[in-house]
């Protein structure tokens, strides 16, 4: 069978991302599975290979070299205009690669929205930036461990924002993203939960409406559609719930909802699948981390298990 060809950016320069690609291909865990693509800046690499003293040969690898930082006195461990020119151009030829089939599929070291705006780039952050170059207008964020998975109704927004957000539209929209991710991931019959934006998800009433008025029109409607969907469940219980394996997937409401529980059990091996593109993407679930960048103690598990993750799903 031959082996999927995965193109893996080596996110913003200054942080963390050259290292832990680097770490994650001497992994025994992704040995054999894939043929992997790197995107990146040859002298960044080699500059790794060599201050962090890895037993690794570049030359043994595949590497689209598409940008070349001119000051070799390149800032690292900060947001630089440069790193974010540089993380941009790694994400555009990724992209090129996978619309046009040459990869089946790609997997994106970290960036941040810092560099990217010191840049003179407009994208907050790698899913905004992968819609457009793709022409995707509907998309969502999932996150995926092996004891919990979930999807983002409301992504990047204040927290005051929410509750307008939230409408029947949205949430619908979200389970549709949500059955997709378990399509893509094999689930066969999956059993999709619904969080609630209130607490007790809105007691009735008592506590806020948007249950009532969006969320659960929204789970009858998808529901007619022929989608395994229930809910809206409390938040304080839904998590467990699905962490016992009562349910494959959670919809939640907004960010720190769904990512606090998600982190608090998978920080290191959890990983971010953007739904909706016509590419298969995938990410580790964490940052840059300026503070430990090219020190040699970055923790390679979260982009080893989106390496196996962009093996594993199919569009």
């Amino acid at each position: 069978m031959e082996l999927k060809k995965i193109a893996i950016t080596i996110g913003d320069p200054a942080g963390i991302g050259t290292e832990i690609v680097m770490k994650a291909l001497m992994s025994h865990e992704t040995a054999g599975i894939c043929e992997p693509i790197i995107i990146g800046d040859l002298a960044i690499l080699e500059e790794t290979i060599e201050r962090l003293n890895m037993p690794i040969d570049l030359n043994s690898l595949k590497l689209i070299n598409t940008y070349e930082i001119k000051d070799r006195d390149f800032q690292k461990c900060k947001p630089t205009a440069e790193g974010g020119r540089a993380c941009v151009s790694y994400i555009k030829k990724a992209v090129e690669l996978a619309l046009n089939k040459s990869v089946d599929a790609i997997v994106t070291a970290p960036i941040t929205k810092a560099a990217l705006k010191m840049a003179g780039f407009k994208w907050p952050g790698h899913t905004e930036l992968l819609a457009e170059l793709t022409g995707t207008k509907d998309y969502a964020m999932m996150f995926y461990s092996d004891s919990l998975k979930l999807i983002l109704a409301t992504i990047h927004t204040a927290l005051r924002n929410v509750p307008a957000l939230i409408n029947k539209k949205r949430v619908l929209k979200s389970i549709i993203f949500a059955k997709k991710s378990c399509d893509m991931l094999g689930i066969e019959n999956p059993r999709i939960a619904v969080s609630g934006l209130n607490p007790h998800a809105g007691e009735s009433g008592i506590f806020g409406d948007e249950e009532i008025r969006e969320i659960t029109p929204a789970i009858e409607e998808a529901q007619s559609m022929g989608i395994p969907v229930s809910g809206p469940y409390p938040a304080d219980v839904i998590f467990h719930k699905a962490y016992k394996g009562e349910f494959d997937i959670i919809v939640c409401m907004y960010h720190d909802q769904g990512l606090a529980p998600f982190k608090m059990i998978a920080f290191d091996t959890g990983v971010n699948m953007t739904v909706g593109l016509p590419i298969i993407r995938t990410s580790p679930d964490h940052g840059t981390a300026y503070d430990i960048a090219w020190k040699g103690i970055a923790n390679p598990s979260s982009i080893i298990e989106a390496i196996k993750l962009a093996v594993r799903v199919n569009l």
